[in-house]
């Protein structure tokens, strides 16, 4: 063995030292060394990314449980509803996670509850997509949730009987997933924003949690195929599960901090006070009332018109009352129907507009009468409307309307 070592040690840039060992010309040294300078710098440089990249960082306050303080995921965050509970959540000290995809949210409201809770540990933003299955689990590997407020979602009746797939995959498949991450990860509290259109148009008034569910649009339906999903989870989970069924949302933060600001191209399917605003401010020429045959008692639609303050103080105290392997289904609305005619009036004296008003006929999917009895509310969790002069809650609107007449981007 010997001598073959010493044979192949002849070669151009090698010579035979005593001890039959080999030495390298400084030439072929040189390229050596610097290959193996290379390397290491290489591989420096990707442990360096590596520490940096989500899943090396130091745990924050964000992935970490702390004894007394609970860690609420909102998604949908950055919409209406979402915004304005995350603001009330952040006063009462919660920490806050807002995931939201920004189709139909607005990354100024984020901004606004980030000026307002600049402290570090307080609020974070994660733009993602909930029908992203990984991005969802990486999400809650990387944060220690103790509960999940789920509001992300389309939520307009017409669009959703003009493209009623958006609203299966958008509602139901997309709460799937959300639901999936939470079972995986054992959160242990759900609060699952729903709708009163999943009752559909019953028989008797108002309301209770007890009325059938026989949804008449694909926005009523696929919310209650996702109440559905939640509810046979629940049977062998220890999860607290509140699923909350609301009704006509209006009004907006009472210190003008946040408000209602829909894409410009959803104007049509918006909330009917959206639309007063618009034709206050002269956005549009007119309002207008699609259907007035209705068998109510001015032939216009009826609904039960909640506060969103006082929506999101339902959402709060659901979270404060959840019990782990229990589920409480309750109806957030005044108990007050309010017909579409009243409304406009009521709008009209908010705005000091004369409004014009036309008068079309039925929009597909559209129910009669609609208004719920929330004395289960009132039992079990303490809780009852308390903003329910229409005409102020449209005036707290209008004001955040007007000083805001591009949205989020006027700020």
């Amino acid at each position: 063995m010997l001598s073959f070592s010493r044979a192949r040690s002849q070669g151009r840039n090698t010579r035979p030292l005593t001890g039959g060992m080999d030495y390298l010309e400084p030439k072929r040294k040189s390229n050596v060394m610097g290959r193996i300078i290379l390397v290491a710098s290489l591989t420096a440089l990707c442990i360096l990314m590596l520490k940096h990249a989500p899943s090396f960082t130091s745990p924050t306050a964000f992935s970490r449980s702390e004894e007394g303080v609970t860690h609420v995921l909102v998604t949908g965050g950055a919409g209406y509803i979402g915004s304005h509970a995350a603001l009330r959540l952040l006063k009462d000290s919660y920490r806050v996670t807002i995931v939201d995809n920004l189709s139909r949210g607005n990354l100024g409201a984020v901004k606004v509850l980030q000026g307002l809770f600049p402290e570090a540990g307080r609020l974070q933003f994660i733009y993602a997509d909930l029908g992203d299955a990984k991005a969802v689990d990486k999400i809650f590997t990387e944060n220690a949730f103790d509960a999940v407020m789920h509001f992300a979602a389309v939520a307009y009746v017409g669009e959703s009987t003009l493209d009623p797939l958006k609203y299966y995959h958008n509602i139901t498949s997309n709460t799937l997933v959300v639901l999936e991450a939470v079972a995986r990860h054992k959160v242990k509290k759900l609060i699952y924003s729903s709708t009163c259109a999943t009752y559909g148009e019953p028989d008797k008034m108002p309301i209770t949690e007890i009325t059938p569910q026989v949804p008449i649009n694909p926005y009523g339906k696929a919310k209650k195929m996702a109440e559905d999903m939640i509810l046979d989870f629940s049977k062998n989970s220890d999860m607290a599960v509140m699923i909350l069924r609301y009704f006509n949302v209006i009004g907006s933060d009472p210190e003008g901090r946040l408000g209602e600001a829909p894409k410009p191209e959803l104007r049509e399917h918006g909330r009917i006070s959206g639309a007063c605003f618009d034709a206050a401010r002269g956005v549009i020429p007119g309002l207008q009332v699609k259907g007035t045959d209705y068998k109510t008692g001015d032939g216009t639609c009826v609904r039960d018109y909640i506060d969103v303050t006082d929506l999101v103080d339902a959402h709060v105290k659901a979270l404060e009352k959840a019990k782990p392997r229990n589920v409480g289904i309750y109806n957030v609305g005044t108990g007050k129907g309010r017909s579409v005619k009243e409304f406009v009036e009521a709008c009209k004296k908010a705005t000091g507009v004369d409004i014009k008003v036309d008068f079309l006929p039925r929009r597909p999917g559209d129910y009669a009468e609609v208004y719920s009895d929330p004395a289960k509310i009132l039992r079990d969790l303490n809780w009852s409307a308390r903003f329910t002069n229409l005409q102020e809650s449209l005036e707290v609107a209008w004001k955040w309307q007007k000083t805001h007449p591009h949205g989020y981007a006027s700020s």
